[in-house]
């Protein structure tokens, strides 16, 4: 039985892409079958499994959703880099305005996981960068949310909205629903500034909410290797690479 994660912060540029790919190759390197999930319009996951052009692909994650309002099952799974996924396009931008008039329109996406339950062990869902239906149909579809959270003091600011968002759902929707933690990317550990920063999460919210050990180190390699499509894994020496490793055993040792 798949556990179900999201990984979500309604701030850009944390890390949300990244942490999905890569926590999820690392997590198949352990023996473990993993689906991912691309939830966001701007299809960067997809993209960095290197579809440059997934406007183009035939199926996504739209209009896979479309089909199940309608009450028709369809799927699309690709597989990269030992992983499952289900690709997304800008299309997926009208789904919001669809779900308004839709019954139920929270449980669409859960609706739609339950096929894949049996068949992985792990699915993982990269939220889009909103606080929105779609991100709320993610929570209420998940067992488990990872925070990615950049070492910088505006992003750590901006937990606040997300933990209510997500506390709404828990209290709602997913009485389930549980903060797996928050997990500190873009690491330079060679910046006070970011130690304190590290520090004043750990003090803020360590005491209610899990803070991964592994810390994600910052690495201009990653964005150029992610932008070719190519497995980061691949790359010799790679920090980023050995830091998402150890994000995956710590996930692993809390099943």
């Amino acid at each position: 039985m798949a556990k179900i994660i999201a990984i979500s912060n309604q701030k850009g540029g944390v890390g949300k892409t990244t942490t999905t790919i890569s926590l999820g190759v690392a997590l198949a390197k352990q023996g473990k079958k993993v689906l991912l999930v691309d939830l966001d319009p701007q299809a960067n996951l997809t993209m960095s499994l290197g579809y440059h052009n997934p406007d183009e692909l035939p199926e996504s994650i739209a209009t896979i959703l479309k089909s199940e309002i309608a009450g028709i099952q369809s799927d699309c799974i690709l597989t990269k880099n030992g992983v499952d996924f289900i690709p997304s396009s800008i299309e997926l931008s009208e789904l919001e305005n669809i779900l308004i008039n839709v019954m139920s329109r929270e449980n669409v996406l859960k609706h739609f996981l339950s096929r894949y339950k049996e068949a992985y062990d792990y699915i993982l869902i990269d939220c889009l960068p909103s606080l929105n239906i779609l991100t709320v149909n993610a929570l209420n579809a998940s067992d488990e949310v990872i925070i990615p959270v950049q070492a910088q003091y505006l992003s750590a600011k901006g937990l606040e909205l997300l933990l209510s968002t997500i506390k709404k759902v828990s209290l709602n929707l997913n009485s389930k629903l549980k903060i797996a933690g928050i997990v500190i990317t873009m690491l330079d550990g060679r910046a006070n500034f970011q130690k304190e920063v590290v520090n004043v999460i750990e003090n803020s919210y360590g005491k209610h909410i899990k803070v991964f050990e592994s810390k994600i180190p910052m690495s201009v390699k990653v964005s150029e290797v992610q932008s070719q499509g190519t497995d980061i894994f691949e790359v010799k020496n790679n920090k980023v690479a050995r830091g998402y490793e150890s994000l995956a055993r710590e996930v692993i040792e809390n099943e």
